[in-house]
């Protein structure tokens, strides 16, 4: 009884904190359509689909290990979020690689541990390239492909959004979010702070719909 009150008054406590530091947080989310079925590989070997998230709010990202752009600050962010938001059950992390041939789960799990990613809160996925890119630009509707040529340095491989997507507890896109302090031309991004506390008020608010 004391560990459920204790846990119920650390929920009320964030509701609280972070709805009084951002009023505009209280706009009505809109709704994006659905992920839609996927089925990729975990690092941890298992298989995770869109049944694995049922009933459960998540935020969905895009990167790459060998990456030197936005990738490291992305997963930076999300590693806030996952502390900031532990006492909340029903939030997954979910990070699919951009570079599957590369990035295997031996490779994902290494990464994973330079942000102290909680294996049964935060997944890194990876399989096949077309399946992914596929996935990420018809149903998360976001630009992903090969870098060009003239582009295409170590850990440049790449075009992929730094963006953070919302996914409500019925697998529907419900927003998205900065990941990044600064844009990929290196200027700060506008209220950043901000934008990181409303997406940590819409996650607390889409945990508690049934």
């Amino acid at each position: 009884m004391k560990s459920y009150l204790y846990s119920y008054l650390i929920l009320f406590s964030l509701i609280t904190a972070i709805g009084c530091a951002n009023k505009s947080t209280t706009e009505k989310l809109e709704d994006f359509g659905t992920v839609g079925d996927f089925s990729f590989l975990e690092r941890n070997g298992e298989q995770i689909s869109q049944d694995d998230l049922k009933g459960k709010v998540w935020v969905a990202s895009f990167v790459f290990t060998r990456c030197t752009g936005p990738c490291p600050q992305v997963c930076a962010t999300l590693a806030r979020l996952q502390e900031k938001l532990k006492a909340i059950p029903d939030l997954r992390i979910v990070t699919f690689t951009v570079d599957p041939e590369r990035d295997n789960p031996k490779e994902l799990n290494l990464y994973a541990e330079n942000f102290r990613a909680d294996p049964k809160r935060w997944f890194f996925l990876t399989g096949k390239e077309e399946e992914l890119h596929k996935l990420i630009k018809e149903k998360f509707r976001l630009a992903v492909g090969h870098n060009s040529p003239e582009q295409s340095k170590p850990g440049n491989e790449f075009i992929h959004s730094p963006r953070i997507v919302l996914i409500d507890k019925s697998g529907h896109i419900r927003g998205y979010f900065e990941g990044t302090p600064t844009t990929p031309e290196g200027a700060p991004v506008d209220k950043f702070e901000d934008k990181i506390k409303a997406l940590e008020s819409h996650i607390l608010t889409l945990a508690r719909e049934k």
